[in-house]
């Protein structure tokens, strides 16, 4: 799992999420009480599996004190959704901007399908996640969703894995690129229908399809840092 979380940092990297060490991805084994995410003090790129540190998603439990200050966002969320084993929270670029919006999320891109009807918004503060009310409100922002945007401050994306979590993370940024783009044209623009979005999610986004996009992140963040051949198991 440290070796996942580590991967998934770098991907996450190469897609434009780092913002000095600021974000986190966090990462469980459905149904355990701890849970696994990347320290406060590296970036995501530069995450290996040793700068991976465990935590409890009982808020009063004992804390490492390697571990993010937004702790409390990620423990609220594995208290609230049982279905979730992986969290990623990162200030990228469009996704920040599309959530300074009042813009609806549309299936304007294969990725926007995803996102579609299942993508919260959290307006009670743009502030650092410090405290348990804070997160538990984001919880219930996200709801049953895939994600949510945090207005001002980023976007929080969740997944069934730490693979689905980070890859997901990845197709909202872009989601939210290309409808912005699509907002800069000037004239009006189409998007898929709802029977098109169903069958994006059945097969574009389908969970063979999701590991074979995790399988090429991880190959090119391979690529790009030669040392992470040896991480072991991604």
């Amino acid at each position: 799992m440290a070796a996942q979380l580590a991967f998934g940092a770098r991907m996450l990297s190469l897609d434009g999420h780092d913002d000095f060490n600021q974000g986190q991805i966090s990462a469980r084994m459905p149904g355990s009480d701890t849970f696994f995410i990347k320290n406060a003090l590296c970036g995501f790129d530069e995450a290996t599996p040793e700068q991976v540190v465990a935590a409890s998603v009982d808020p009063a439990a004992p804390v490492d004190p390697l571990a993010p200050p937004e702790l409390p966002l990620h423990q609220a969320i594995y208290r609230a959704r049982p279905d979730v084993n992986g969290i990623v929270h990162s200030h990228a670029p469009h996704t920040l901007v599309f959530g300074a919006t009042d813009l609806p999320l549309r299936p304007v891109s294969h990725e926007g399908a995803h996102f579609t009807d299942r993508l919260g918004l959290f307006t009670d503060t743009s502030n650092t996640v410090l405290d348990q009310a804070t997160g538990e409100a984001i919880a219930k922002a996200l709801d049953q969703g895939a994600g949510v945007l945090l207005r001002n401050h980023g976007g929080v994306v969740v997944g069934r894995s730490v693979r689905h979590a980070a890859v997901f993370a990845q197709v909202l940024e872009r989601a939210c690129r290309l409808q912005l783009l699509a907002e800069q044209a000037g004239v009006p623009y189409t998007w898929s229908s709802e029977t098109d979005v169903r069958l994006k999610r059945d097969f574009v986004y389908a969970d063979l399809s999701v590991r074979s996009y995790w399988d090429y992140a991880v190959r090119r963040v391979t690529r790009a840092w030669p040392e992470a051949a040896g991480w072991g198991r991604a």
